[in-house]
């Protein structure tokens, strides 16, 4: 790790309406929209913000039409894609969605989109050269949902927005999820995340990338700078970012951006808050961190945070 940037650029926004984690979050057109989220004891919602960066503030859109958290959601065009995410069924255990749904800003309402090929629960996302890459999640049959006895799913598809058509990619080489995706240099990295196996528990700190030429995974030589679940991460300003997540010691308030030229993670100073499973967007030369846990009591949170360059 490098030295510790000393920055003056986070600020804690507003508190948001509704209190929530694992939103799934976009943007067009220069404005943020958020889509569901998990409330107390799981509860899934289906409620829908945009956040107006100019303006300063939220506006409530169009409710997704279906109930769920752990979805993610990619902006293609005039049209943001929300998919997977799952609900907490009255008798307690979960249910993992394949449901896509498209909503149109514009119009602010919603069409169905093509079904996954299989449900993803709280997977990595990414959209390169015209499809819409899902990858990972909480395993299928882990219905009961006890996140520290969870599988993790290594199943990959990607959706051609062309022919509308999802297909199979390669597997994650390490099942996880809570893992998050960005991409760069025309490859897609897919960063920490975490999964119960015969070697117990783990929290990862290693990045897969998937070269779609080449149609293969590797593992990157980089590593995060700590082990990481449920961290937010994007590229802002040409650099590859990393904010908090569970470590395994609980969720922290640590966020960096590695320095490709000295090859150095370098800290950009405490967030104004431990946060995890929280909603990441770029707009400008500035991220927008919304949502989440702030401990490991699992309780959502209103944060509303935002770290700039500018």
């Amino acid at each position: 790790m490098g030295n510790i940037v000393k920055s003056v650029a986070w600020v804690r926004k507003g508190a948001l309406d509704v209190a929530r984690s694992h939103p799934s979050v976009a943007v067009h057109d220069g404005k943020i929209y958020t889509f569901g989220g998990g409330g107390m004891n799981f509860a899934s919602m289906n409620l829908v913000r945009m956040y107006d960066p100019v303006a300063g503030r939220w506006e409530k859109r169009a409710d997704m039409p279906t109930l769920r958290s752990g979805t993610v959601a990619a902006t293609v065009g005039d049209r943001i894609y929300v998919m997977g995410g799952g609900f907490k069924q009255a008798n307690g255990t979960f249910r993992f969605l394949t449901a896509v749904e498209i909503y149109d800003p514009l119009r602010d309402a919603w069409e169905t989109g093509p079904d996954l090929l299989q449900p993803h629960d709280y997977p990595a996302v990414a959209f390169l050269d015209d499809h819409i890459y899902v990858m990972g999640g909480h395993h299928p049959d882990a219905t009961r949902g006890g996140p520290q006895t969870d599988p993790g799913f290594d199943f990959c598809e990607r959706l051609d927005i062309a022919s509308g058509v999802w297909e199979a990619i390669a597997p994650l080489p390490t099942p996880r999820f809570a893992l998050s995706a960005v991409v760069m240099g025309g490859k897609i990295m897919t960063m920490g995340g975490v999964a119960f196996s015969s070697k117990g528990f783990n929290n990862f700190d290693f990045i897969e990338t998937y070269d779609p030429a080449a149609g293969v995974w590797a593992r990157d030589a980089v590593t995060l700078p700590w082990t990481a679940a449920g961290q937010g991460s994007c590229v802002l300003d040409g650099q590859l970012f990393i904010f908090g997540g569970y470590s395994g010691d609980g969720i922290h308030d640590r966020a960096a951006y590695y320095d490709a030229e000295q090859g150095v993670w370098h800290q950009v100073g405490p967030m104004p808050g431990t946060l995890a499973a929280m909603g990441v967007a770029v707009v400008g030369k500035s991220a927008y961190l919304i949502g989440g846990w702030e401990d490991v009591r699992r309780i959502p949170v209103d944060a509303f945070y935002v770290y700039s360059r500018a």
